[in-house]
């Protein structure tokens, strides 16, 4: 059986000898402590650079490219995914995870110190590489090390992590940017990468280093699968080049890039994932179109702020910061064991919420709008991506044989990417299409954003992708190959 074919839910075999205890007992701590600070690192990253990234773009002259400085990230982070499960199944987690790490730290300089918007995107490719490498070691690292009781948890340890960098890195990195410039905000995250290297490197050196069968030979690289992976990433990375040069010209880089992309996608995804057949395909599937819709979505929410209703780029961060605390109330209500029977209705239920509160947003570019109604919007999106996320992860590994959980969480991660830079791609090209670039270079030299004013080319970025979260909430009910069992068949099956 193919690793990318639908499998039915099955235990894995954990490493360690039946620890006892939670993700924080005597067995598990220091892992668990050291992979939280690896999210924890990443969290904070991606909360201080969105708020900083308006005021990069504007100073760089590259308003033009503001969502290609996101997507470059997701763009070259879909190879790194794919080389990172392989190296993982082949050779353990430990040695992806150190390179991720190493990788991502210099992206975060190199576009800290750019002197134009090409060499930052470039800068947030190269962290884009490595943050692939890092998430899909992480998978293999849970999968290896934790029993699958403890899983659930863990992932929802993952989602808490974001909790403390969505409300000060907002805060921290509005403030860096207003007084010492945006900048330092990239140089200086680098010198939070320490913790990681010192604390999770050990541990999982002990707990889920070497192949799964150290007696076995090492299986062979699988040169077919690391060519797909490079042509997604060049195709998704022609196909966000021809969405951000809308001339007649750029129709040969997007035919390029599809030709690239679809068969590297029907390689790389399990078969039946974009026909959302039952089981693991439509898990994969759901994973890239919630983070897509919403991702793209979030980029755009710093940057309507601070150019249609005039907040400083902090105030604009940290409108987003309750979605922190609520992502991580979601991931923990579907972690507890009692609403695993229920995890269908709240995934449905979580891709409802999503559509809502980006179909809210775009409310604020209405002046008589307070600017507080985002803020609770995004809050309530976040609790439905907290259901979604952390079950899909959950769902993932109990779908996925030991052996298998480094291409199948690559194939999740991939789906997230893709979505995220196609998504983007398309969002990008209606902001741009719309005027979206007259809008920062309006607000850049007025300091007004009623000067800037153009609400058009946000009303089309966020109102589609609503639209495709309400398809995420179908896709949601195809998750199981059989339907799932009731609460009542289920606890009985727990007590058998």
């Amino acid at each position: 059986m193919s690793a990318l074919e639908p499998r039915v839910p099955q235990r894995s075999v954990p490493v360690p000898p039946e620890p006892q205890g939670g993700i924080l007992g005597s067995a598990y701590r220091t892992l668990s402590i050291g992979i939280i600070s690896v999210i924890f690192l990443i969290a904070f990253e991606a909360t201080a650079v969105g708020t900083a990234m308006p005021v990069a773009a504007r100073e760089l002259e590259g308003i033009g490219l503001y969502a290609f400085a996101f997507s470059a990230y997701f763009t070259t982070s879909l190879f790194g995914m794919v080389l990172s499960g392989q190296w993982a199944d082949r050779q353990g987690p430990l040695r992806p995870l150190t390179v991720g790490i190493g990788a991502f730290a210099a992206g975060l300089v190199l576009a800290g110190t750019a002197g134009d918007m090409w060499v930052f995107v470039l800068g947030r490719a190269v962290q884009g590489f490595g943050g692939g490498l890092v998430i899909v070691a992480l998978y293999v690292v849970v999968s290896r090390a934790y029993e699958e009781r403890l899983r659930p948890a863990i992932m929802a340890a993952f989602a808490a992590s974001w909790v403390v960098p969505s409300i000060v890195g907002p805060l921290a990195a509005g403030t860096v940017t207003e007084h010492l410039g945006w900048r330092w905000v990239f140089l200086g995250i680098p010198a939070l990468v320490v913790v990681p290297l010192v604390v999770a490197l050990p541990a999982i050196r002990r707990t889920a280093s070497g192949p799964v069968d150290p007696d076995a030979a090492p299986a062979a690289l699988d040169r077919r699968r690391i060519r797909l992976a490079l042509g997604i990433s060049v195709g998704a990375g022609l196909l966000q080049y021809a969405a951000q040069d809308l001339r007649w010209l750029s129709l040969l880089p997007a035919a390029a890039g599809t030709a690239l992309l679809v068969p590297a996608v029907r390689g790389l995804l399990p078969r039946g994932t974009y026909l959302a057949r039952r089981g693991l395909p439509s898990v994969v599937l759901l994973r890239g179109v919630a983070a897509g819709s919403f991702i793209a979505a979030e980029t755009f929410v710093p940057l309507m702020l601070v150019t249609q209703r005039g907040l400083s780029p902090t105030l604009a961060g940290f409108s987003l910061a309750a979605g922190g605390v609520t992502w991580a109330g979601g991931s923990w209500l579907q972690s507890k064991g009692r609403m695993a029977p229920y995890r269908e209705r709240l995934m449905v239920a979580g891709m409802v919420l999503v559509a809502f509160a980006i179909a809210t947003a775009p409310a604020v570019l209405i002046e008589s709008v307070p600017v507080w109604t985002l803020a609770a919007a995004w809050a309530v999106g976040c609790l439905g991506m907290g259901l979604v996320i952390g079950s899909t992860s959950v769902l993932l590994l109990e779908l996925s044989a030991p052996e298998e959980a480094g291409a199948n969480s690559a194939a999740l991660q991939i789906s997230d990417a893709l979505a995220n830079v196609v998504l983007l791609a398309a969002g990008g090209a209606a902001f741009a299409a719309l005027g979206g670039g007259a809008v920062g270079a309006a607000h850049a030299v007025t300091g007004d954003a009623a000067s800037g004013s153009h609400p058009g080319a946000f009303v089309v970025v966020f109102l589609p992708m609503a639209a495709v979260a309400l398809v995420g909430a179908w896709v949601a009910t195809r998750l199981y190959a059989d339907r799932p069992p009731g609460p009542v068949a289920a606890q009985a099956q727990a007590h058998a």
